[in-house]
Order: C-alpha cells, then sequence, then structure tokens
C-alpha cells in the first residue's frame, strides 16, 4: 500500500483500546502504514475524536492527551482543517448518504483528496461504497 489514505477515528480508538475485538489488527494496519510511509490525509476532527473517546474509555486524561501529541506527529501526517468548503460538502454528503456529521467529514476529505477511506464504522462501510474507495484495515 503506498497510496495516501484517510483513516477514520474509528480505527485509531479500537487499536488504542486492547479490550476490543480486533483492536491488534488495527495496531498492526497503523503500524504497516507507518512502516511503509503511506500518507495519512486526515480531517483535524479525528484528533479531538481520538483523544474524547480513549480518555472516556480509559478514564485517563493524560493518556488521551499524550495519544493526541502522539498522532500529530505520525509520520507522514496532513491534517485538512474543517473550512466552510469541508463543511458544506460533508453536510451534503450527510443528508444524502445520511451519515452521521462527523463520519461524514471523512468522507469528505477523503472524496475531495481521492483518497482511500479505512474505516470500522458500520454505517460507512456500507454507505459509502458507491461513493468511494472504503473498507477496514487489514
Amino acid at each position: 500500500m503506498k497510496n495516501a489514505v484517510t483513516v477514520d477515528a474509528s480505527v485509531f480508538v479500537n487499536a488504542f483500546s486492547s479490550d476490543e475485538n480486533g483492536s491488534d489488527e488495527s495496531m498492526n494496519f497503523l503500524s504497516q502504514l507507518s512502516k511503509d510511509r503511506v500518507s495519512l490525509i486526515q480531517p483535524t476532527l479525528f484528533l479531538p475524536e481520538v483523544a474524547a473517546s480513549i480518555a472516556r474509555k480509559q478514564d485517563d486524561t493524560d493518556a488521551a492527551l499524550e495519544l493526541e501529541r502522539e498522532l500529530k506527529d505520525f509520520l507522514n501526517i496532513t491534517l485538512v482543517d474543517l473550512d466552510e468548503d469541508i463543511a458544506d460538502f460533508a453536510s451534503e454528503i450527510a443528508a444524502k448518504h445520511r451519515l452521521r456529521g462527523s463520519d461524514s467529514v471523512y468522507a469528505a476529505v477523503a472524496l475531495r483528496f481521492g483518497t482511500e477511506l479505512i474505516s470500522l464504522d458500520k454505517e460507512q462501510l456500507e454507505r459509502l461504497p458507491k461513493v468511494l474507495p472504503v473498507r477496514k484495515p487489514g
């Protein structure tokens, strides 16, 4: 895998939640992305999504914020601001495909930058394949 990808927060949260099914597979996938120097094109939204989820699941603010700092240093990551243009595009995707707002932001970034969307989110996996390449990690 050498092409840029967009990775939904669900994959990061799963990777860093060792008690969840598939955690090892998600962690191995992220490690392989780093090893292969694959570019990630991510909405800035993914940082607070991952930090919030990890803080809640692990009841550990410090661990969540440390992970957020590490994610910003992830090799070959480009963060895309949620500006008005991306927000409008995400709104259109959300309405057309009946997605939650945050899920539509990942889809908008993937479509805008021509990346494959990697996700564990059931709705993204079911509702987006006709619109963009989307799959589970692995």
